[in-house]
Parts: structure tokens; C-alpha cells; sequence
């Protein structure tokens, strides 16, 4: 397992368009996710320790964020055949099984995955109501350790302040995460 940090947050950054499917095959689009008041952008795989760590606490955090106006989306941009694990139809057991609030998106192409600039899963994008940059840091301090929920919900904190100002918090922590499984050129 690779480990891999996000860059740090490009504060202000416009949000990429795309077109994706969700596991039940219907495209959404970043203004079909959008939020009134934000929207978090996650990549994230099946396979990855660190996000089956995360899982309970995103889907608690995600549906919390919507009560202030920010939407979520996960989009899964792994290569699924070196790694099945990710493949759809595992995305679709995995989103029914933590009965996930957000649509889960497949980047077969891994087109926006790379225009994100995303490295690693977790990766977390966190926008305003005009869609800029504000956040891009971790879900909190445990990584793949703990499931108890008992840290500072780092991005949970960041995206209500982004919902209630605008603005996102000066001080991010990098996200941590394993490695993005890019498609060998064929």
C-alpha cells in the first residue's frame, strides 16, 4: 500500500465539470450535485484502507452537511480491473451496505480524477456556493486506526464555516491516503 498527502488547498480554484455515472447507471453532473451552499467532492475507493476506516463517519458527516446546504459526491477513480475490489458492482453493495447519502460516482476514464488533480483515496474537494476551493484537507486525525469518531471533525468544522461564510478554515491538514490505481497506458 502506497501512502500518498493532497497537495495543499488553491483557495478560490473553480470546480471541473463532469459527467459520470452513479453505481445505478444514471449520469450526474457537478451541477446536479451541487449544493446551495457547497458541494464536497470526494474520491474514494472500495479497496483502500483508509477510506474503510472513514466509511460510518463520511456517511455521518455527509448527511449532517446537507441539513446546511452542501451536497456530497464520491467518485471512484481506480483502475477495477487490476483492482476488482473496486469494481461496480462492489461500489454499488459497498454504497447500499453504509447506506451512503451521496451518489458514487465510477471515472472509468480517469479523466477527472487527473483534471482534480486528485492523488490519493480519501481525497477531499471542498467548495463554496460558487463552487471555489476551500477546502482540501483530511476527514480528522485518525486515519486508518480508528472508527470510534471521537476526534475533531476536521472537514465536517470546514465545510459548515465554507456553508455559513463562504470561506474555509487557513489551516488544512493533508488528507492521507492510498495511492490513486491509474490505468496502464495500453
Amino acid at each position: 500500500m502506497v501512502s500518498l498527502e493532497t497537495p495543499v488547498c488553491e483557495f478560490g480554484k473553480k470546480a471541473i465539470d463532469f459527467s459520470l455515472p452513479n453505481v445505478d447507471q444514471q449520469l450526474w453532473t457537478l451541477d446536479k450535485c451541487k449544493g446551495e451552499k457547497g458541494l464536497l467532492i470526494m474520491f474514494i475507493s472500495n479497496h483502500c484502507p483508509y477510506v474503510k476506516a472513514i466509511r460510518k463517519k463520511l456517511v455521518r458527516d455527509t448527511r449532517e452537511l446537507m441539513g446546511f446546504g452542501v451536497n456530497s459526491v464520491a467518485i471512484m477513480p481506480n483502475d477495477t480491473v487490476a483492482y476488482p475490489e473496486d469494481s461496480v458492482e462492489n461500489m454499488l453493495k459497498i454504497s447500499q451496505e453504509f447506506e451512503f447519502p451521496f451518489p458514487y460516482l465510477l471515472d472509468e476514464t480517469q479523466e477527472v480524477a487527473r483534471a482534480y488533480d486528485a492523488v490519493c483515496t480519501p481525497d477531499f474537494f471542498g467548495y463554496n456556493a460558487d463552487l471555489e476551493l476551500q477546502y482540501r484537507g483530511r476527514l480528522d486525525a485518525a486515519g486508518p486506526k480508528s472508527e470510534d469518531g471521537t476526534q475533531r471533525r476536521e472537514l465536517f468544522e470546514a465545510m459548515k464555516q465554507v456553508a455559513e461564510t463562504g470561506k474555509g478554515p487557513e489551516h488544512q491538514i493533508p488528507s492521507m491516503g492510498c495511492s490513486i490505481k491509474w490505468r496502464m497506458d495500453e
